[in-house]
């Protein structure tokens, strides 16, 4: 699933349930945001009737409803005559000619999100292959979901203060600032797809030119960090051990004193403060 910078929640939306549709060869895909306790259907693909857009799942009611409250996948090969469901939406599903139904949540935070739906009109099970492919799709706008979240509640933080700190940032902003640039970073090593990251980039550059305007004037540094490096100083920045920062980046305590040290020798510090201080005044870090 291509995911791109500009794109809006309902435009991720769109993307994943064409891309469920492409993935599962199932004639009809469609799927939801949660909206005031219940999920909203207001993307699909291969319909033949006006019946699933604007459908209204409420929890525990339907195939859906159950996923909802069970966070977890839910199939049926016999929507009609099922007896594990509630029937509120036959109208609607059956109306449609849907006869096998595959739901899957939208996990964000412990919470579901929305819900996404593949569907044939024949009864038969779905392979391993299919659901697979469903969960992936799942996961992939999940994962986007939450990384948008999480960026938003960090920059909703620091907006109110940087408004109004005036030509100096307060020393608990630059605090602030730091702690969530090193979250991000965090966050970033644990996302495989590389757009979503090259876009975390951009937003960790964008924070760390926050507290520029009273830093202290660049050092003209030829150095190239790995990111990984970055990551420990980042870290390291916040005043954490080795072994803090291992058990924040999923690294042995011994690799995170290599990356330390590669990246104070780049930097000709002999302290990990000195290259922290070093990287500030080169631009790497906030």
């Amino acid at each position: 699933m291509s995911l791109t910078a500009s794109a809006t929640d309902a435009d991720l939306l769109s993307q994943a349930v064409a891309t469920l549709a492409q993935r599962t060869h199932m004639p009809i895909a469609f799927g939801g945001y949660e909206l005031n306790d219940s999920i909203h259907v207001s993307s699909v693909v291969g319909h033949r009737t006006p019946n699933i857009p604007g459908l209204v799942i409420r929890p525990g009611r339907g195939l859906g409803g159950r996923a909802m409250i069970e966070r977890r996948p839910r199939l049926t090969i016999d929507y009609g005559s099922s007896r594990q469901i509630t029937h509120d939406y036959d109208a609607a599903i059956l109306g449609e000619g849907i006869c096998t139904l595959f739901s899957v949540p939208l996990i964000v935070g412990g919470r579901t999100r929305g819900l996404l739906y593949c569907g044939t009109p024949m009864q038969t099970p779905i392979g391993d292959n299919v659901a697979r492919s469903a969960m992936s799709v799942a996961h992939e706008l999940s994962t986007e979901l939450r990384v948008r979240e999480e960026v938003q509640r960090r920059i909703a933080q620091l907006l109110p203060t940087a408004d109004e700190r005036g030509p100096s940032m307060a020393p608990a902003t630059r605090e602030q600032l730091r702690e969530s640039y090193a979250e991000l970073r965090s966050i970033a090593a644990d996302v495989e797809d590389d757009a979503i990251r090259d876009r975390l980039a951009t937003l960790q550059a964008r924070l760390a030119t926050l507290s520029r305007e009273d830093a202290d004037p660049f050092e003209p540094l030829d150095v190239r960090l790995s990111p990984r490096e970055i990551d420990v100083l980042a870290c390291a920045a916040l005043g954490s051990t080795n072994g803090e920062i291992a058990a924040t980046l999923q690294l042995r305590e011994g690799t995170v004193k290599s990356y330390l040290q590669a990246a104070m020798s780049k930097l000709g510090a002999s302290t990990r403060h000195a290259a922290v201080a070093r990287a500030r005044r080169a631009g790497l870090l906030p």
